[in-house]
């Protein structure tokens, strides 16, 4: 397993991306000016994060994704500490998710825990409605993870 980072031709993963987040257009908003890390295992991407700098010592997780045939294997846990141990400035790690019983459990057992949430977020932002489990996502539930890296 390796992690890489993707500096260039970054919608190569698409496929990957849209696991996470179902909208290219919101893809858009964020893939340039966030760094992105594919997950290889044996030569195949398997995995994806992107992650962005929100303020000093501030980060965001705008997408995480693992293909199906590999989720609840610890891949998508690795990449989380993969942002931990190499964002050595971050003290604060945000993710936003919707309300759904097949990511907010992974996310808390991760250590995050709910900040806030932003109203309306899926139904104000995405052209169809987005249901995960039966369940139409409706507002965004913003975790965050306090972390003590400093700077070395």
């Amino acid at each position: 397993m390796e992690i890489i980072k993707i500096n260039e031709n970054k919608k190569k993963y698409i496929d990957l991306l849209l696991l996470a987040d179902e909208q290219e257009n919101m893809i858009d908003k964020y893939i340039e000016r966030g760094d992105m890390y594919i997950l290889k295992e044996e030569g195949r991407a398997i995995g994806c994060c992107v992650v962005t700098k929100e303020g000093e010592g501030i980060y965001e997780i705008k997408n995480l994704a693992v293909i199906e045939e590999r989720q609840k294997m610890g891949y998508g846990k690795r990449l989380i500490e993969f942002v931990e141990e190499n964002y050595r400035d971050c003290s604060t790690l945000y993710v936003g998710t919707g309300e759904s019983d097949m990511t907010l459990p992974f996310y808390e057992k991760c250590g995050f825990v709910i900040s806030h949430r932003i109203k309306d977020f899926f139904t104000d932002n995405y052209d169809k409605p987005i249901i995960e489990n039966g369940v139409c996502l409706k507002d965004m539930v913003v975790l965050k993870k306090l972390l003590n890296n400093k700077k070395q």
